[in-house]
This record gives structure tokens, sequence and C-alpha cells, in this order.
């Protein structure tokens, strides 16, 4: 008797020593290993486990194993992954309001689009709360370039251009056609290949994200005039959310927080240097002049009212255009 009172009591101390909970994140993002997203969000897991003393851990998967960002919002969906880091494309399956943030030549620089994010913030967390989902913090892609094996200088040299479209994407679409381009929907793990047996004569990424693709490699021209701001987000779905404790809850957005403001700055820093390494192996900078500027910049008011209606509503559009004032 007196053995298995002591066993008893073993048992109760063990007990009360463990923590009360134990959750696994598993993340999902396109960025490969060693880049400033994956890297970033890499020393984000390691500080939540640490900070939420094990009670919390991160698995992250890199590089598109997870699929396109179509596979990854359907694993979300069903519980297969907790949350993603993810670009306009994907986050735009979820809410597609977010893609008001992607029209072609709706910023002319980074103090506007700091300015629009912070003034639509609280908008988009409340829209994606109602889709079943926390924004944690934004993940800036930057300003996207058009890539392409000829150079396009002006609207005319883009007709009849093939270009790269992620699959189902409306705004690329609406984009491509205001443009006088010919889309090829494909998923992002197979542009390269696109781009190496011709294909497609084109894409569009920043400079970070081309090289980080190995796109720069099948490409000889980069347009240096900034197309769209590519948006991206961390979204943690709310079941797993609501998994965590008050006290990890507040670590975990404390962590992102302060993560997806150091990111947003050395993407844009390492946008910066990857044009200077473009350059410097061989690809060609294609500036348009200002008349060809203005020109281009036509197709954006041409598609922003087209997507009224189909992405976003007449009232988000301009509460949008209100904080470029």
């Amino acid at each position: 008797m007196k053995i298995v009172k002591c066993l008893l009591l073993a048992l109760s101390l063990t007990t009360i020593t463990l923590p009360i909970f134990a959750a696994e994140l598993k993340l999902a993002t396109l960025a490969p290993q060693g880049t400033t997203l994956y890297n970033s969000l890499k020393a984000a897991a390691d500080e939540i486990t640490v900070k939420t003393g094990g009670k919390v851990t991160v698995k992250l998967f890199g590089g598109g194993v997870q699929g396109d960002e179509k596979d990854v919002v359907r694993k979300m969906r069903y519980g297969q992954l907790s949350g993603a880091a993810l670009t306009g494309n994907g986050l735009g399956l979820i809410e597609p309001e977010i893609r008001v943030l992607e029209l072609p030549f709706l910023f002319e620089d980074n103090t506007q689009v700091d300015k629009v994010y912070t003034g639509m913030k609280e908008h988009f967390k409340l829209a994606f709360d109602k889709k079943g989902y926390v924004l944690l913090g934004w993940a800036e892609v930057g300003f996207v370039k058009i890539f392409s094996n000829k150079p396009i200088a002006k609207r005319s040299d883009l007709k009849g251009m093939k270009m790269w479209m992620w699959e189902g994407d409306e705004l690329a679409k609406a984009m491509y056609e205001a443009m006088g381009v010919t889309p090829v929907p494909l998923a992002i793990t197979d542009v390269l290949t696109s781009l190496q047996t011709n294909l497609i004569d084109g894409v569009y990424n920043t400079e970070l994200g081309a090289i980080g693709f190995q796109w720069q490699t099948k490409v000889s021209n980069i347009t240096d005039l900034n197309l769209v701001n590519g948006t991206g987000a961390i979204l943690l779905s709310k079941t797993e959310w609501n998994k965590l404790g008050a006290a990890e809850k507040t670590i975990v957005q404390q962590v992102i927080d302060q993560t997806s403001t150091k990111l947003v700055q050395q993407t844009r820093a390492d946008n910066i240097t990857s044009k200077t390494s473009l350059t410097q192996n061989g690809v060609n900078l294609v500036t348009p002049d200002a008349a060809d500027v203005v020109e281009l910049r036509k197709i954006g008011l041409d598609v922003r009212q087209q997507l009224v209606g189909k992405l976003y509503s007449q009232q988000t559009l301009d509460k949008v255009l209100s904080l470029l004032k």
C-alpha cells in the first residue's frame, strides 16, 4: 500500500510540472531556404519556442514543399497546415479584397505603401477573421518588375508577349488584358522549366524573388518600373490560434510583429542589392522614358475599375485611394 501511495504521489507531482499544453504550428512558405523570408521565419520560429518555454513549437516548410499556394490554402482549410506566409495571390484565395493592394501602378514609393498598409491593416484583420484566419503580420514581397526575353520599354512592346500568370489569378488576368499580353497560366513551380523551353517569354517578380527562384538565369531583360507592390502576410487559422493560451498568443503576436517590421525593411534593402547583382551579371536594365511611363500607368486606371465588384468593393477601393491623397 505504501508503494502504491508513493507511485501516486510521484505521478501527481510529475503531472503538475508538465506544461498545461503543447502546440506545434505547421507553417508553409514558397520562399526557398536561405532567402530573407525563410530565414526570418525560421528565426521567429526559434524565438517563439524559447519564449514560450517549449509550449509552442513551429515547424517550417519552405521552398514550396507543401505545393503551390493554392495547395497550401487547401491544406490550411483541412487542418493539415496551421498557417502560412502567403503572397497576394494566396491571400486572395481566402479574401479576394486583399488584391486591391496589388493594383498595377497604385504606389509610387514605399512611403505610400506604408501609409496604405497601416491604414488598411484593421480592415483586413477583420476581413480575414470573418474567413477563419488571424492576420498576424505583413510580409511584403516588394515592388514587382517585368523580366523578359526582349526589352520592354513601352506599352506596345508588351503586345503578344507570352507572360506567366499564376493559375486562377483574376488580377493578373485583368492586367494582362489591358496590356495586350497573352497569359500563360502556370503553377509557380513550373515557371523555370517554361522559361527554359520558351513556353513563356517573360515573368513578373521582385529582383530578390527572381534570384531566389533562379528565373534570372533564363531572361535577359528587366524593366526598371514598379509594376505592382507585391503584398504578403503571415496567416494562422483561428482553430490553431485558439489552441494557444493567452500568454502564448501574446508572445507569438509580439514575435511576428517584430519579425514583420524587420522583414519589410530587410526585403526592401535586399531588392536594391539584388537589382545591382542582376545588372552586374548580365541582365539588361531597360528604363522607359517619361512619356512611355505615363502611357503604361494608364493600365492601372483601366484595371482598378474593371475589378470593382469582382475582387473588391468600390468602398474598399475608395478607402485605399483616399489614403494616397
